[in-house]
């Protein structure tokens, strides 16, 4: 019993590190186009973000059953808490990876990835739900194209309906309204992302006995998983914000705005569906599909490039990393 209290201690604190890395990671998702076009000031924008992602955090919990019980039954493995060890490792590691490059990749699609191997090389292909894992990656793929599509959308109609205004005018006028944006994508990002950590905090519970199914989140498990994310995303992530805010293209506050409400959008109708969705994805391709109505040849797009070869390589890297962790480790 001790051996396994101590293990299930590990596995909390890792889930914890996750989502506190998960917060400064995804930091720029929510503040970028603000603090790009000096909306707000970065350390108010970061608070901001960190207080709001914190509440979304505690408002909604179907991500996190979803997260923890469609692509395996933890009931029925034995050695599940070993799988979830390999599983946050794994995607503790890319994560830090992709931070330290500066790239906007996916923590949603590194846990998901990592799960996946991680249950395939510890437990067997028998033990994976190939129908919850597809309706999983279903989300995050066509997630990110929606976004774009939105994008694109809002920005071709502001275009229209500000054509005659002043450009000084309607920057101003948007500048202030990105304050509710920058919010707005703050809190849905937190009703989503941080729901994965107590989803698989969840997961160990049931997997270790001490809980007997996934329809219930512990309050403290929510009060935990929301406070990590909050205090990572404290830190800010800067280089991604980097990335995010200047690389792609120039962003102007009727871009940002249109670009923070087309990600919110997606992002709190997948929370609202159950669906696990990549956040980073969701702005990033909304920034591609706004610049592209501003104008197809002002969007950088071998950054883009580069960050949709992230997307499309983290699932896989994440999934043999975590079955090689687990091979050595275990």
């Amino acid at each position: 019993m001790e051996t396994s209290i101590w293990i299930l201690g590990i596995v909390i604190f890792l889930a914890l590190a996750f989502d506190f890395i998960n917060g400064f990671h995804d930091t720029a998702n929510a503040i970028a186009t603000s603090v790009s076009t000096r909306a707000l000031k970065p350390r108010t924008a970061i608070i901001m973000a960190a207080l709001m992602n914190f509440v979304g955090a505690l408002m909604f919990t179907g991500v996190a059953k979803k997260i923890g019980g469609s692509i395996t039954d933890p009931t029925l493995l034995e050695n599940g808490l070993d799988i979830i060890i390999a599983t946050l490792i794994a995607a503790i590691i890319w994560n830090l990876i992709t931070w330290w490059l500066g790239i906007p990749s996916s923590s949603s699609h590194a846990l998901i990835g990592a799960l996946a191997g991680a249950v395939y090389v510890g437990a067997g292909s028998s033990h994976i739900n190939w129908g919850g894992f597809v309706e999983i990656v279903e989300g995050l793929i066509f997630s990110p194209i929606i976004a774009f599509v939105i994008g694109y959308i809002i920005m071709t109609v502001l275009k229209w309906i500000f054509a005659k205004r002043s450009p000084h005018t309607v920057n101003k006028g948007f500048r202030s309204m990105q304050v509710v944006t920058a919010a707005l994508q703050s809190f849905t990002h937190g009703t989503n992302d941080a729901q994965k950590a107590m989803g698989i905090i969840t997961f160990a519970l049931v997997t270790s006995g001490r809980q007997e199914t996934m329809d219930v989140i512990p309050l403290w498990v929510k009060i935990a998983a929301a406070t990590a994310m909050a205090l990572g995303t404290s830190i800010g992530g800067w280089k991604i914000i980097k990335t995010m805010g200047t690389k792609i293209f120039k962003i102007e506050p009727i871009n940002g705005f249109a670009a923070d409400i087309s990600a919110a959008s997606v992002i709190f109708s997948a929370t609202l569906l159950h669906l696990p969705v990549s956040s980073t994805h969701a702005i990033t391709s909304a920034i591609l599909g706004v610049g592209s109505a501003k104008r197809f040849s002002a969007v950088k797009w071998g950054v883009a490039g580069r960050i949709v070869v992230t997307w499309f390589i983290t699932i896989p890297i994440s999934a043999v990393l975590a079955g090689l962790i687990f091979k050595i480790i275990f």
